[in-house]
């Protein structure tokens, strides 16, 4: 494995945004409004005009266990990203926070303060795949969208993991498989030793633990053997 942190610094929201910043606002200003925009931002560097005119946005959380499997499976495969040698290390690292975006837990804490936000819509890829469409009629009514049952069906039937991982040599090429594996949960079984599964245990106590985000998250239902 090679050096994580350098990677890490050089792939940060303000340093991207600095780069790509002047082409991106370019790119922006030709797309027709409304706009749905795709970020992997914390909310610290949400650009301050989308607090301020109270953009509608999105959250979408993944169990932290689950997370951090797919995100091992994802770095290792992404040819962007750094090459673990190993479960272990990965583990490691991303209880560490060295990992692109850093921390997970510092990543929700910034969320959590946020929670009530009338902007602000949580939701979790555990819910939506036990009841997707229960959970798009909650983003229909956050957008102000008042679809259908019959749209709402259509979109569900679309919006998958089955139907966009049969489209995504279309919608993502060569990288495919590097963006949908398995899809599923409770994934993490197949990676997390007892002692990684009382690790992780514990920092989610210490952060999440009797917040509104963590208990949207519902630890106790899907981390636990």
């Amino acid at each position: 494995m090679g050096e994580v942190s350098p990677f890490r610094m050089e792939c940060s929201p303000s340093v991207y945004q600095f780069k790509s910043g002047i082409k991106s606002r370019k790119y922006l200003k030709q797309q027709p409004s409304p706009r749905v925009l795709s970020s992997h931002l914390t909310y610290e560097n949400i650009p301050k005009t989308f607090i301020e005119k109270k953009t509608k946005i999105l959250l979408i959380l993944r169990n932290p266990k689950d997370a951090v499997v797919s995100y091992y499976h994802f770095s290792n495969n992404n040819p962007v990203l750094p090459t673990f040698s190993s479960w272990d290390l990965f583990f490691k690292a991303f209880l560490s926070g060295d990992v692109i975006y850093g921390s997970y837990f510092d990543y929700a804490l910034g969320w959590e303060k946020h929670i009530d936000d009338e902007n602000i819509l949580v939701l979790t890829f555990e819910d939506m795949k036990a009841d997707l469409p229960a959970e798009l009629r909650k983003i229909s009514d956050f957008y102000g969208l008042n679809l259908t049952d019959e749209q709402i069906q259509k979109v569900e039937e679309k919006s998958t993991f089955k139907s966009m991982k049969e489209n995504s040599g279309d919608t993502h090429g060569k990288l495919a498989n590097v963006f949908f594996r398995k899809g599923e949960v409770g994934d993490w079984k197949s990676l997390f030793t007892e002692e990684q599964s009382k690790e992780l245990d514990a920092e989610f106590e210490k952060y999440l633990a009797g917040t509104k985000l963590g208990e949207k998250i519902n630890y106790p239902k899907y981390c636990t053997f």
